[in-house]
């Protein structure tokens, strides 16, 4: 006997009705387990002999019922998880980053032009160092533009450290090996800590660095050694030669930080301590 959402088929062929509502269908869905090697879809005969769909249409709006009912189903669990919020927040703060970068360039080229002695040398100074020769400018709209840039800059910093603090609640473990802001962005980039926390350690070491692994894929271009984890300072202040070494062996701390993190919740005093105690075995020390 062969089953489907709305029924089953005996060894006939004649499909056997499972009514219900679309919650009950639904139910009976998530259920099922089926073998689609041996799976073949119902004949418009089957689903009009059954006497419960009076037609093709009538069969597919009952069966779009059911798959919206999954799919409201899917989209509140997803919305309602507990590093949703942290998601979301990172994502807003990269993209923030990306706007005071872009608009940080244009200010520049813009007082460049009202001011030309300002030298190349200059323009490549922080943008925080700029702003306030930019706030002298004669250029009313410049100084006004330039005003609403340092606010931007300061609602990043702010988003930057609410993000850290939610982080060390949502992901403690992850947080606690490499610092809130980078393990959120690594969870963000993994899209989500459950499925960061079913991800091995190969994978996280090249997280944000995917443009470099399909270019070696693809070509001769050496392999990633590091992605995101690169922003931590166990792998950019490592010497060269032990770098991939530390991005490896610190991916694998981070693959086993996120599933306590998933299943537990809770930072684990024990599994930290020995995974800074490997990490500084291999950077000899704490002090990198």
């Amino acid at each position: 006997m062969t089953v489907y959402w709305c029924g089953s088929v005996d060894d006939g062929g004649v499909l056997v009705p499972c009514e219900g509502s679309p919650a009950e269908l639904l139910a009976r869905v998530e259920s099922l387990r089926i073998d689609m090697e041996s799976f073949h879809p119902l004949t418009a005969a089957q689903i009009e002999g059954t006497g419960v769909f009076s037609d093709r249409g009538e069969y597919l709006r009952r069966l779009r019922e059911v798959t919206i009912l999954q799919a409201k189903g899917v989209i509140e669990a997803a919305a309602s998880g507990k590093d949703a919020e942290l998601l979301q927040m990172v994502r807003m703060l990269d993209q923030v980053d990306e706007v005071v970068n872009l608009l940080s360039e244009r200010l520049v080229e813009w007082y460049q032009v009202t001011n030309p002695a300002f030298s190349q040398k200059g323009r490549q100074g922080s943008v925080k160092r700029v702003l306030p020769k930019i706030r002298r400018s004669r250029s009313r709209p410049l100084r006004g533009m330039a005003d609403e840039l340092e606010g931007l800059i300061a609602a990043r910093t702010s988003l930057a450290a609410d993000v850290s603090r939610l982080a060390a609640q949502v992901i403690p473990n992850t947080s606690e090996l490499v610092g809130g802001l980078v393990a959120a962005r690594v969870m963000a980039r993994a899209g989500g800590l459950e499925k960061l926390a079913r991800m091995p350690g190969s994978s996280v070491q090249v997280i944000g660095a995917e443009a470099a692994l399909f270019s070696h894929i693809r070509g001769n271009s050496p392999s990633p050694k590091h992605g995101i984890i690169f922003q931590h300072r166990r792998v950019h202040n490592a010497p060269r030669e032990i770098r991939g070494r530390v991005a490896r062996v610190l991916a694998a701390k981070l693959a086993i930080a996120a599933r306590i993190d998933l299943y537990r919740g809770e930072a684990d005093p024990a599994f930290l301590s020995s995974a800074q105690a490997v990490i500084d075995g291999i950077t000899g020390g704490g002090s990198e």
